[in-house]
Formats: C-alpha cells, sequence, structure tokens
C-alpha cells in the first residue's frame, strides 16, 4: 500500500512479529499500539504488554501502549458474557480496541491504520475487518485491511517465534476465553496454543 508512516493495533508480539518486521523492512515507520483492556488478569497483560516492548525494539518499530482500562471492556461487552469465541462479544472487544487506535492514529497525523487481531488462526479475520470498517467509517482516512498470514507472512511469524524465543499465550486474552481454554484442557481436547 505505501503507507509512510503506520500504526499497528496488536494484541500481543507473537501475532505482529512477521507484519512488524515486513513493514520495517520495506522502509515504513511503524508504531505499534497497544490497548488491550481485554486482557485478564492484570499479570498476564503486563507479561503480554512487555514481550510486545522487547519486541518492537528488536525489530526497530516505535511502541505506545494505550491505557489499560478493564472496566471500559466490561461495559462494552456487557450482555455477551455467554457468547462464545467469534461471537458477538469479539466484535465489540474488536470495535473498542479498533476505536481507540483510529484515535490515537488521528490524533497523531497517521497516514493509516492496521491490526493484526486476526492472525491467530483462533480469530476471525473478517470479524476483525467488519468492526475495523465500523469504527473508520466516518474519518475519511485509511484503514488496511490486509491478511498479514499471506504471501510467506505466516512462515516467517512461525520462525519468528521460535527465534526469538516468544511468550505464546494459551488464550486469547479475555476471561471468557480463559476460560473456555481452561474447560479445552480439562476437556481432554488440549488446543490451547492461540498462535
Amino acid at each position: 500500500m505505501g503507507y509512510r508512516r503506520l500504526v499497528v493495533l496488536s494484541c500481543c508480539a507473537p501475532c505482529s512479529c512477521a507484519a512488524i518486521k515486513h513493514l520495517v523492512e520495506q522502509g515504513t515507520e511503524v508504531t505499534v499500539f497497544f490497548y488491550n483492556p481485554n486482557i485478564y488478569p492484570q499479570a498476564e497483560y503486563e507479561k503480554r504488554r512487555d514481550e510486545q516492548a522487547r519486541l518492537c525494539r528488536q525489530l526497530g518499530a516505535d511502541f505506545v501502549e494505550g491505557p489499560y482500562e478493564p472496566s471500559v471492556w466490561e461495559k462494552a461487552v456487557c450482555g455477551l458474557e455467554n457468547e462464545p469465541e467469534r461471537g458477538r462479544r469479539c466484535s465489540a472487544c474488536f470495535y473498542l480496541r479498533l476505536k481507540k487506535a483510529q484515535e490515537y492514529a488521528l490524533a497523531n497525523q497517521f497516514d493509516a491504520l492496521t491490526s493484526v487481531l486476526g492472525v491467530s488462526r483462533y480469530k476471525d479475520l473478517e470479524q476483525v475487518n467488519r468492526a475495523a470498517r465500523r469504527a473508520w467509517m466516518t474519518t475519511g482516512k485509511a484503514y488496511w485491511a490486509n491478511d498479514w498470514r499471506k504471501n510467506g507472512l505466516e512462515e516467517l511469524r512461525r520462525a519468528l517465534i521460535q527465534e526469538m524465543n516468544l511468550y505464546k499465550q494459551t488464550y486469547c486474552g479475555c476471561k471468557y476465553s480463559l476460560a473456555a481454554s481452561q474447560r479445552a484442557v480439562y476437556g481432554g481436547k488440549n488446543e490451547t496454543r492461540m498462535d
């Protein structure tokens, strides 16, 4: 797309590593915006934040931490507690985070915003893109709905996770995904890696 200054909304280092490396190597000024009030508990949030910051330092991207606002997230998903993964709760969560990233990008005059919220195989990229279109429909600015798994980036991502020894979480982030992950483990499925 050729954006000079780009904000990347990131959920975690493993999902963002290939996108950041690719963009930096293309000469893009990358600022990773870490706004994840959904992550539970706070110790997990801090672990993911610190790993994202480490990755940015190593790859030459700027890192900006948004506020950690679990009560804002709780309000955004109120009434959706029993929704499954990829359900309406995830749509509300994506919208909240993309809206905050949009505000940051607009306030700081970036060319565009993209996100890696749909990189994990446990997430629905089109669901993320729908939330982004809703958040950006009135701004006149660009949301880059790129699939950061294509064109060799998934293979690069897996290699970087190993090479950089990135912390790989076992659930998406919120307390509901944590509970679902634990049910899968104790139910004998043990399908919990969110890479």
